[in-house]
């Protein structure tokens, strides 16, 4: 076990990298707000983050931030002991958007949207107050994709989650350093570390949400097709806009045709460098 442990550290370490690397997500002197919820992602990203910036020849601050959002029973505490106990920088913030969500949204319907504008909102003004340059958020490849389905199934635009985003207060830049990081990797390293992992009893109870209807989609992608979420990666990596039918974009780029080109892609072959990530990063290294 500790062998899987030291190979899934090193590869979850190398694609955080390479995202890192690719996205100039962090610079000389950062100070960057590690949003943590108490799952699976945002334990490894803290987790990474750490490892790295022991390592790393650029020094930049990690506080981790938690938020109590209210909900009954909620067991912070063992979040807040666990990062006391590994000696992690961390605050807990009690902000009750529980009883905002249950008030406007009506029972049996999706909280998930207005639920993460909030705890989004709470996290802009933390670290506006807590002097952060950047806030780490901990969503991974498989939630790129899902995002990439239901934008193209249900609201009509070709779009993904962007891995850095300025705000639209202009002044908040969100970071996602597990972009080329699989969920199940994840997953295992997190079952592993033995982080104490605490449920969602609000949209993560929701069984019938489009998000997950899609994960499921891509799941069965996966098993028909091994290896069709890392190619799926690789396309948002290799776009063609002269492909695409979006005549704003063709005036931008100036293109009145297109042009027929040879490209291995046409015949269902994906270069492997896309795979891999591009060019080396400082930010890409082997763990001890």
């Amino acid at each position: 076990m500790q062998a899987e442990f030291e190979g899934l550290e090193r590869k979850l370490t190398r694609a955080m990298g390479r995202a890192i690397g690719d996205f100039s997500m962090i610079s000389e002197g950062d100070k960057i707000l590690v949003a943590v919820s108490g799952g699976k992602d945002s334990y490894t990203m803290a987790y990474l983050l750490r490892q790295m910036q022991r390592r790393s020849p650029v020094k930049f601050e990690m506080l981790v931030v938690n938020i109590d959002q209210g909900h009954p029973g909620y067991p912070g505490h063992i979040l807040a002991e666990y990062m006391q106990k590994e000696g992690y920088p961390f605050r807990m913030v009690h902000e009750n958007t529980y009883a905002i969500v249950t008030d406007k949204i009506p029972e049996g319907k999706t909280y998930c949207s207005l639920c993460s504008r909030l705890r989004r909102g709470v996290l802009y003004r933390l670290a506006q107050e807590l002097g952060c340059s950047k806030i780490a958020l901990g969503h991974h490849r498989d939630d790129v994709l899902q995002t990439l389905l239901l934008n193209l199934v249900f609201a009509g635009k070709l779009a993904a989650m962007p891995p850095k985003l300025r705000a639209d207060d202009g002044r908040n830049v969100v970071i996602r350093p597990l972009v080329f990081c699989a969920e199940d990797d994840i997953r295992r390293f997190s079952e592993l570390s033995e982080f104490p992992i605490l449920p969602c009893d609000l949209c993560g109870s929701q069984e019938n949400l489009q998000r997950k209807r899609m994960g499921r989609l891509l799941d069965d992608l996966e098993s028909a097709n091994p290896g069709t979420k890392q190619i799926m990666l690789a396309a948002l990596r290799n776009v063609k806009p002269s492909q695409l039918l979006d005549a704003g974009l063709w005036k931008t780029m100036g293109l009145a045709v297109a042009e027929e080109r040879e490209d291995s892609a046409s015949e269902g072959l994906v270069p492997e460098a896309r795979l891999r990530g591009g060019a080396a990063s400082p930010w890409v290294y082997e763990t001890a």
